[in-house]
């Protein structure tokens, strides 16, 4: 629930009457801020008539005693509350450097610029607290300190080359040469004072993480909003350090782990929260019980979670966040050996909503009864049933996360071969028929999809390898794949008179209706090393192509879906419509759903 929601004169957010600071959580980001950022605030300010809008943020009130000091934990706008921090003191600094041409009104000015930054109540009390990361608290400190406006505190090592002491002599730098030049009247600087204290602020107060999120998608400021990662993060910690504390660095620790897991890529570690709250719903129905984890709630569903027991909750994410990381092949299990290939197929035919079922099934493995022989015919299963999904959209993806909770539901009292029986009857019984999947296979497929395509040509190449000729299909260099898809009558809108003289007889209009009707069909379409060197080339020799050794590059180059392609003189419709049926039917039998 919001609690408030007004916008105020900077002035009023340091009001120095006031005993409001604004802390930042320990576990926030660092101070991120630069150059550009310090430069737009500052000619924002100096350029636009008074009263210009920075911004907003949005603080959680902790404080129950209105008498008290009043703490508020800064969500959302630590950059920028810590920007004009440093720009008030640099300001500071500049008039202190020049107090005895101050008339009596421009010294209050001054005494009252001190308070924006400390407390009248003394104790040095900040106004501002920073997170502690990089000594961002520390290097703060260490500013005021030796502006006088602090006690006496000892400057970090190395403080001078990070974001705090940058910006601090950025600004100084800014109102030294813009507004201390000894030829202007003091009264410009007060008036620039003046103009930093009349611009604007939206401060937005919460009760809890989960309301704080919810604004987030809704607000454009200038800075660098939290995701709900970190929200979690933050809430987490904060928890875990009243339950235990001097434990502050262990704990930041194990989650820094859990997102080395995860990766950098922030739509993984959203995913994860999520499908990790659907695996074991029923096991924390008693904490919450919402039907699905989605963006929009996931937050409020973690809230409760960490409230409920922060230290189950971390080893929950952290357990589960080790297994995702093998679904990502980010790390290895030996106990999952066995399936290593079935989860890279799994991941590269695009069938991520089916780790909430695998969260699920290998972490009560044991109580499942599930032997190695059991996880295969899954997860393999689950591969041939994305390939026809991804193909025909059948079910569609609105439905997939509900689908494979149903289906954690009616195996959960279950073991062995009937869980393995539930979940092929489960999926078997939304999936696309044979003859849907047929239909689309027999299409312009490589326009459909061009993922499951490379998928099915890679997949029905791979057949024909043996240990000594394998090649791996899926090797990347610069992000890309070395081996890609090669259309044999090429796709360009500018059909070569070789293509023209073969499949159409010189016949230009009947050749551009073949290429419209026949070449994105899975008969025109192999896999090649050198496809953009292949290109419009003629048939013999996008054929005979070999590299400066002289190995075959072109359509001899021994994998077994160019076969048909090896030893032909020509390429026409009627060769087109051959090989397309006969991968078709292998791709209908390896692909199949009743296999086992």
């Amino acid at each position: 629930m919001i609690k408030s929601v007004n916008n105020y004169p900077i002035s009023q957010i340091f009001d120095i009457e006031a005993n409001v600071v604004y802390n930042v959580p320990k576990y926030q980001r660092e101070y991120t801020w630069g150059k550009p950022q310090w430069e737009s605030l500052f000619d924002d300010v100096s350029y636009n008539e008074a009263g210009y809008f920075l911004g907003s943020i949005i603080c959680i009130n902790h404080s129950g005693d209105a008498l008290q000091v009043q703490r508020l934990e800064v969500v959302d706008g630590q950059q920028r509350l810590t920007t004009l921090s440093l720009l008030f003191a640099a300001i500071y600094q500049t008039l202190k450097g020049r107090e005895k041409e101050l008339d009596d009104d421009e010294r209050f000015e001054l005494h009252k610029l001190k308070n924006k930054l400390v407390l009248k109540s003394g104790d040095d009390q900040l106004r501002v607290i920073p997170q502690i990361q990089n000594n961002n608290q520390n290097d703060y400190r260490a500013v005021l300190s030796e502006l006088g406006i602090v006690s006496k505190y000892p400057q970090p090592l190395n403080a001078g080359n990070r974001r705090i002491y940058r910006a601090f002599r950025y600004f100084k730098d800014r109102v030294g040469g813009d507004l201390l030049d000894t030829t202007k009247p003091i009264s410009e600087m007060i008036a620039f004072l003046q103009k930093v204290s009349q611009a604007s602020l939206v401060k937005i107060e919460v009760e809890s993480h989960a309301h704080a999120y919810t604004l987030f998608e809704s607000l454009n400021n200038r800075g660098m909003p939290l995701t709900s990662v970190d929200l979690i993060k933050n809430k987490l910690l904060a928890q875990l350090e009243t339950v235990e504390k001097g434990k502050v660095d262990y704990y930041f620790g194990r989650w820094s782990i859990l997102m080395e897991y995860l990766g950098d890529d922030y739509s993984v570690q959203e995913r994860f929260f999520r499908q990790y709250y659907n695996a074991f719903k029923d096991s924390l129905r008693s904490v919450i019980n919402v039907p699905v984890a989605t963006r929009s709630n996931l937050m409020s569903i973690f809230e409760k979670l960490i409230n409920h027991d922060p230290m189950q909750c971390l080893d929950g994410v952290e357990s589960a966040g080790r297994l995702y990381s093998v679904f990502l092949d980010r790390t290895e299990d030996d106990s999952l050996a066995s399936i290593d290939k079935d989860l890279l197929d799994l991941e590269r035919i695009q069938g991520l909503p089916s780790y909430v079922l695998l969260l699920y099934l290998i972490t009560h493995r044991e109580k499942l009864g599930l032997e190695d022989k059991h996880l295969v015919e899954i997860v393999s299963f689950i591969v041939r049933f994305f390939v026809r999904r991804n193909l025909t959209d059948t079910p569609p993806t609105r439905d997939l996360t509900r689908l494979f909770m149903t289906t954690i539901e009616r195996i959960a009292n279950n073991t062995g071969g009937e869980v393995v029986r539930i979940i092929r009857e489960q999926l078997t019984g939304v999936s696309s028929t044979d003859d849907e999947f047929r239909r689309k296979l027999e299409g312009p497929i490589y326009d459909e999809n061009y993922g499951v395509t490379r998928f099915v040509l890679t997949s029905l190449a791979e057949r024909g390898m043996t240990k000594e000729s394998f090649v791996d299909l899926w090797r990347m260099q610069n992000k890309l794949f070395d081996w890609t898809i090669e259309h044999i009558l090429p796709q360009g809108a500018n059909i070569p008179a070789s293509w023209i003289d073969m499949i159409a007889e010189g016949d230009v209009e009947k050749a551009k209706a073949i290429q419209q009707s026949h070449v994105h069909r899975l008969g025109n379409l192999t896999i090649s090393g050198f496809n953009s060197a292949l290109g419009n080339k003629d048939f013999q020799t996008k054929r005979d192509r070999t590299d400066r050794d002289g190995r075959y590059v072109g359509f001899k180059n021994s994998l077994n879906l160019n076969e048909d392609l090896a030893n032909a003189e020509t390429w026409t419709v009627e060769q087109i419509d051959a090989r397309g049926k006969k991968l078709i039917d292998q791709a209908m039998e390896l692909f199949d759903l009743a296999q086992r």
